[in-house]
């Protein structure tokens, strides 16, 4: 079959690899219908990520049909088309249990990204996501297997297309519980750093739960604009505001701030020339940037929700800070499988349409050039998928057939 694979920082290519096969009774073969490119494939691409080895496949945002199944499978069969969580959970383990799926401790074989590891088992393992996450092949590829398909694969009506439902995979949930995570509601208030594909999603999330203001942050005019003109945020550009903290709470009621903040950037925040130098030479893993100025933007009592990835150590963290304001956190991993009956319900009855940020649609052939277009940001690049059976470009929608959310 053909698959993307990694052949070193910012080089990638797709290649004929061997076809996967059934390995243990609970697994399922997947024909792939349609993929995406996510940010979070961009820290693997540009080399971030340790444990990714040369020939790895990537790709974490995947459906299709099913055309094989283990001995052990009960929950689909072949013929049914399902979206696959990025998260693999077994579905009996005590987390799983409490619906924390991402907290898996029975499908990584690897030993995660926690530095003071002590004994705790590692999460959950994900697809296409270096060797710390289990090593699993990832779904930019032709046909991908699927582990625990008994918890994993999540069935979604034909009379819904593909770009509909295929970011229910990832970037959907893990938009829906950064902004549930922060308890807004009615005539609240929330500022979102990134207007990324997570941000973007963040943005439909909160305006579908009522929040009156949305505040988003970034540096890419396009992104911002698009944001701004799709789902009413206040953009705030931070090549042109050194403090967009500042300018937020100066804008919120009694300036007290907003209710709660999305940290959608992660620890690829552009950060000073000191976080610069530290990350370097290792002696931090993440800049601080973007998490300072969420902590500096949040009212008293407020949260500060952390979807973005971070590792190892933070230059400048202002715990006090957040001592003094009594903040809350709430981060990690998606639960994914948690939220997906109700989020395909949302996108059912039109409250939600993900696949408006799609920007460029692409054959698996050209995913190296979409991994360059997005990373470089070029054309306007907000979200690339992929389709494995289509050798061609389809050109990006034009922003003004873009369905705008209703407020």
């Amino acid at each position: 079959m053909r698959a993307l694979t990694y052949h070193g920082a910012h080089s990638v290519k797709v290649d004929t690899v061997p076809d996967p096969v059934i390995e243990d009774s609970d697994d399922i073969i997947l024909r792939v219908t349609a993929t995406a490119i996510c940010g979070s494939d961009l820290h693997l691409y540009r080399g971030k990520i340790p444990t990714v080895e040369h020939g790895d496949i990537f790709g974490h945002e995947f459906m299709g049909i099913v055309e094989e199944t283990g001995s052990a499978v009960t929950a689909v069969q072949p013929g049914d088309r399902v979206v696959i969580p990025f998260v693999i959970a077994c579905g009996s383990c005590f987390f799983c249990q409490m619906d924390l799926f991402a907290a898996c401790e029975k499908t990584n074989t690897g030993r995660g990204a926690i530095l003071n590891k002590k004994a705790i088992p590692s999460g959950a393992a994900l697809f296409g996501f270096s060797h710390m996450y289990g090593g699993i092949p990832g779904g930019q590829a032709e046909y991908v297997r699927v582990p625990k398909a008994n918890t994993g694969p999540f069935k979604v009506p034909g009379t819904l297309s593909d770009e509909k439902v295929l970011f229910l995979s990832d970037i959907l949930p893990t938009a829906f519980q950064a902004v549930t995570n922060t308890g807004i509601g009615n005539g609240s208030s929330i500022a979102i750093y990134g207007a990324g594909p997570v941000g973007l999603l963040s943005a439909a999330c909160a305006r579908m739960l009522g929040a009156e203001q949305i505040f988003m942050v970034d540096h890419h005019p396009y992104r911002l604009a698009y944001a701004q003109k799709t789902y009413g945020v206040i953009p705030i550009n931070f090549d042109e505001d050194a403090d967009p903290a500042d300018t937020i709470v100066r804008q919120t009621k009694g300036m007290r701030g907003v209710d709660g903040v999305v940290d959608a950037v992660g620890f690829e925040a552009k950060g000073s020339t000191t976080e610069t130098v530290l990350a370097t030479l290792k002696l931090e893993g993440s800049s601080g940037k973007a998490l300072r100025q969420c902590i500096a933007a949040v009212r008293r009592g407020g949260v500060v929700s952390v979807p973005g990835v971070y590792s190892g150590f933070i230059h400048g963290f202002l715990f006090g800070d957040a001592f003094d304001k009594g903040l809350t956190f709430r981060m990690g991993q998606t639960h994914v499988q948690r939220y997906l009956p109700e989020l395909l319900e949302h996108i059912e009855m039109g409250r939600l349409s993900p696949e408006v940020i799609i920007s460029h649609r692409l054959s698996l052939e050209q995913a190296a050039e979409g991994y360059r277009m997005f990373d470089k940001k070029e054309d306007d690049c907000r979200k690339v998928i992929l389709t494995p059976d289509d050798n061609r470009i389809a050109l990006p929608e034009s922003d003004d057939t873009a369905a705008v959310l209703a407020t």
